[in-house]
């Protein structure tokens, strides 16, 4: 594929061929640039042109005679001369043809890559400006740089497939990279390839038949997802797979394999979320669609920064070694404000406090700064405030997110051929229970969506009230299709088998009967009493009604993955693409049986004048103990990833914990009401915000800062201890970076510690930019912060004044060391040299020792005590490295020693060397290291 990079693109078209293939008949690719506001002899004198023109580039010069840049474009690509000369200023006929007529019509499929996309200006089918302008309600956007130059505004308000296939031009590069995971992803999936399946091929039963392998999941990008459906008992009775069930085991352990239910990798697949983005996953724990997040919040950066330090590695005194093919193939424009570093954010929240704490133990092995963990519930989230503009000081800035994960609570039918709970527990209460709280989650998502932005909904129940009742009533209470539309997704992840979302259903009560509409309940009601009426049925569990502004939703554009398509677990999924701002229409109220009223106590009178939606969103027993959202996800195929990955269903049974939809709050009215926020450090009560206010009022959480330093006390009686930030001229800041000679290019700014007295006690963390705005500005305001960024560097005992006591840490050295001074640098291209410092804790340097450590021996011998970053460089041989890494490495005065946990070392002595040997501390007697083998 031609690579263009240098050249600045305004569009660039790339065609697939879908049809049959007939070589000279059709274009492989068809690429057209435009160079607005350019002087056409400077353009065509330019190397970078000339060079494409020897590759068949045509050089047309197009200049317009009247002012609109969109009709010349489409002249330019339609052939015609619409625009050259006829003056029309704001609207475009949807009859000019071009080359996406062209391309349809050919049954050729297509994507457009703009520069800058997604941006101000240019809002997909929302670009037609609702008729503010006073020019007519087809006003296209002109911007040279935002407007798509290949169809009117008109075309893009008729099809959101249209508006699909508009994508950046910094996604270029990156789907032309075949590998495009992390380069420890793709090592460890070659691994696998290369040395496990082999081996697991072979196996044989005694009947001759072949095991059946771990084989790649086949709509998983890049392979980097695979399935293993071997029961436990052939693994347990192959050696093949024995060694590749450790390697599972000790892989998941340090970070690099996720293991979870095939079917939950989906939603995060189609956010579409690209490096830059802030992302919401709403209902989080126990965190396997969180890492699959987190993972594309930092999608290219390491080779991002890596191009980048290489810029300026002469100036900084940086020796780098030899530039990978990784380096040079970088997008910087993929995420360009922070120097390579990415900028995103993923919150990731979830309404236990115990299993929020699960959350962070998953997402803390990506030793991402770039992430945050809250404990909230969902159906009234906080809005997350952000600095204000320089501009408008006085006017308070919230956070609107790129895009939302509702991964909500549910019955989870849809888990039956696992889950043996379901066959005596699941009953048609658990989905009406359920499906207020579920409507409330996705609507509170909306709106802490950007227009443009993107909200996944899903469950893995199969039921249509949990499903397509849910999502055309939140978009109904959105504003209807005309605010919010559901994505067509049929072209994305190519080889799952899917089925169309369901138009039609009926709604089954607790007592069993079979309802068709709201209607035929109303008018059953009518003629029974109190005990007969059919409790939790409410209109928006039915189909949307004619009269509805979103009674002809495309619900087919729903996904249901049936267990049986593909002997997975059943999951519903729907994209929603948020078009413009949204004005929430209050819930309605249900009707109340007179003998419920009657029955009333003054006090529940009140409560019930308060919220009247409260007997709708009532959450008993039944709906508690089957709301189990997590019971079908995640699961490990071995028992040591289980007890971190308990289903809801089983806490809600055990009393530990209250499920996300049985939390008090749930039930509260989405009208003006007053709630009381309570925390240690100030009690101060909040205003929630009257839903059917525009986004941009206050938000649902604000509160005065707090004026005392107490620790704050969670709902368990545990303290959570405050994020405070450290100046960057902090003399402990100032010590680190003199001792390591870190470059100023790495920021100051953005390390903190978790004590109230704000000064370095035992850790010091570190957090992207976006992540201390959140952290700094919710402070005291009733921000539920669980967890944030990533620890950096670690106090350690030093022998002298002149060692710095602060070590970095192993989760924080892929973060710093590329900006570490070449005084505290050992390489190391001797495999076997890491073999022995994995193995052997604090081998011995004094007395001519050092020697036996081969180049880490020579080079620890001339430098100072205290900690150091051991680069691990590939040299080119076969049996050298094969991909770079740094390592925290600590000299004292006698000893040298790796300062990894023993399961980090225990995993590279397998990835690296396919080697069990048991660690030896060479600190301890010798009776010591005897019992601590024995017990390895």
């Amino acid at each position: 594929m031609l690579r263009l990079s240098s050249l600045a693109l305004t569009c660039l078209i790339v065609t697939f061929v879908s049809s049959e293939y007939i070589p000279g008949r059709t274009f492989d690719y068809f690429i057209s640039i435009w160079l607005g506001k350019q002087n056409y002899e400077n353009i065509v004198n330019d190397p970078h042109i000339q060079e494409l023109r020897t590759q068949g580039i045509l050089l047309t010069s197009y200049y317009a005679q009247t002012h609109p840049s969109q009709p010349n474009y489409l002249a330019a690509i339609a052939g015609d001369y619409f625009g050259l000369d006829h003056d029309d200023t704001f609207r475009i006929p949807i009859k000019v043809s071009t080359v996406v007529d062209l391309l349809d019509w050919r049954g050729l499929s297509w994507k457009a890559y703009f520069e800058d996309l997604p941006g101000p200006g240019y809002m997909g089918r929302a670009s037609d400006g609702g008729g503010t302008s006073g020019r007519g309600s087809w006003q296209y956007v002109r911007s040279h740089k935002y407007a798509p130059p290949l169809f009117s505004s008109l075309c893009l308000l008729c099809s959101a497939l249209l508006c699909s296939a508009l994508l950046c031009s910094a996604l270029l590069c990156s789907e032309e990279n075949a590998d495009t995971g992390p380069s420890h992803a793709i090592a460890v999936r070659d691994l696998l390839v290369n040395r496990y399946m082999p081996e697991i091929v072979k196996i044989e039963h005694a009947d001759g038949r072949t095991v059946e392998p771990p084989k790649p999941i086949p709509w998983y990008p890049n392979e980097l997802a695979w399935d293993m459906t071997t029961p436990k008992n052939i693994v347990r009775k192959f050696a093949p797979f024995s060694a590749f069930q450790k390697f599972l085991v000790s892989e998941t352990s340090i970070g690099n394999i996720s293991r979870q239910e095939v079917v939950s990798m989906i939603p995060p697949l189609v956010m579409d979320l690209r490096p830059g983005m802030t992302v919401l996953d709403m209902c989080a724990s126990p965190g396997s669609k969180a890492t699959q997040l987190l993972e594309m919040v930092h999608q290219g950066e390491e080779a991002r920064i890596k191009k980048v330090l290489r810029a300026f590695a002469q100036q900084d005194g940086l020796d780098l070694g030899a530039e990978t093919d990784e380096e040079r193939q970088a997008d910087l424009a993929a995420d360009p404000a922070d120097d390579g570093r990415a900028t995103g954010l993923l919150i990731a929240n979830d309404a236990d406090y115990k299993r929020c704490h699960m959350l962070v133990h998953q997402l803390k092995r990506l030793s991402s700064p770039n992430m945050i963990v809250t404990n909230h519930d969902a159906t009234m989230y906080p809005s997350i405030k952000l600095p204000s503009d320089p501009e408008t000081p006085d006017k308070p800035k919230y956070m609107k997110f790129d895009r939302i994960l509702a991964d909500v609570p549910c019955s989870g039918d849809g888990t039956m051929r696992k889950n043996m709970n379901l066959w005596k527990d699941w009953n048609p209460n658990s989905a009406l229970g359920l499906h207020t709280t579920q409507i409330r989650i996705l609507v509170r998502a909306l709106t802490m969506l950007k227009p443009g932005g993107r909200v996944v909904y899903s469950t893995c129940s199969m039921n249509p009230v949990e499903n397509e009742a849910v999502v055309g009533a939140a978009i109904e209470r959105c504003g209807g299709p005309d605010k919010v539309e559901i994505v067509d997704c049929r072209d994305e992840l190519v080889g799952l088998q899917r089925r169309p979302g369901l138009k039609d259903w009926q709604v089954m009560d607790k007592a069993g009967r079979i309802w068709k509409s709201m209607q035929e309940v109303n008018d059953f009601m009518d003629g029974k009493d109190a005990v007969a009426v059919p409790g939790r049925v409410v209109e928006s569990m039915f189909p949307q009604p004619p009269t509805s502004d979103s009674a002809d939703l495309p619900l087919e554009r729903c996904m249901r993955v049936y267990a049986h398509l593909q002997d997975t677990g059943g999951f519903f999924i729907t994209v929603l693409h948020k078009k413009a701002e949204v004005k929430i229409k209050p819930e309605p109220v249900p009707v109340k049986s007179q003998t419920t009223t009657a029955a009333a106590t003054p006090a529940a009178a009140a409560a019930a004048e308060a919220a009247p939606e409260a007997d709708a969103m009532q959450i008993d027993q039944d709906a508690s103990s089957n709301g189990t959202k997590r019971a079908r996800e995640d699961e490990a195929v071995d028992t040591e990833s289980q007890a971190s990955k308990k289903p809801k269903v089983d806490e809600s049974h055990s009393g530990e914990a209250k499920t996300e939809e049985a939390e008090p709050e749930a039930v509260k009215t989405e009208e003006v009401k007053t709630e009381e926020v309570k925390t240690e450090e100030a009690k101060t009560k909040e205003t929630k915000t009257e839903e059917t206010k525009t986004e941009e009022a206050t938000p649902a959480v604000a509160a005065p800062k707090p004026t005392n330093t107490k620790p704050i006390r969670n709902q368990h009686g545990q303290i959570e201890e405050p994020f405070k930030y450290l100046t960057a001229d902090h003399e402990v800041l100032q010590n680190i970076k003199t001792f390591y000679s870190v470059s100023a290019r790495f920021p100051q700014d953005r390390f903190m510690v978790r004590n109230a007295t704000g000064e370095p006690a035992k850790a010091i963390y570190y957090t992207s930019s976006l992540a201390k705005d959140v952290l700094t500005e919710n402070e005291g305001r009733g921000v539920k912060f669980v967890h944030g960024g990533v620890k950096m560097f670690m106090r350690q005992d030093a022998p002298s004044a002149e060692v710095c006591r602060w070590r970095i840490q192993s989760e924080g050295m892929p973060i710093v060391q590329g900006y570490v001074g070449e005084e505290r640098i050992v390489r190391l291209t001797n495999k076997e040299t890491l073999r022995r410092l994995l193995i052997e804790m604090f081998p011995k340097i004094a007395d001519g020792a050092w020697r036996a450590l081969g180049e880490v021996g020579e080079r620890v011998r001339d430098v100072g005590m205290g900690c150091l970053v051991l680069r691990l460089e590939p040299d080119g041989t076969p049996d050298g490295f094969t991909e770079r890494m740094a390592l925290p490495l600590w000299k004292s005065l006698h000893s040298l020693n790796l300062m990894l946990p023993k399961e980090d070392r225990s995993a590279m002595l397998l990835r690296l060397f396919n080697d069990t040997t048991p660690l030896v501390n060479l600190a301890l007697t010798k009776e010591k290291q005897a019992q601590v083998q024995q017990a390895q």
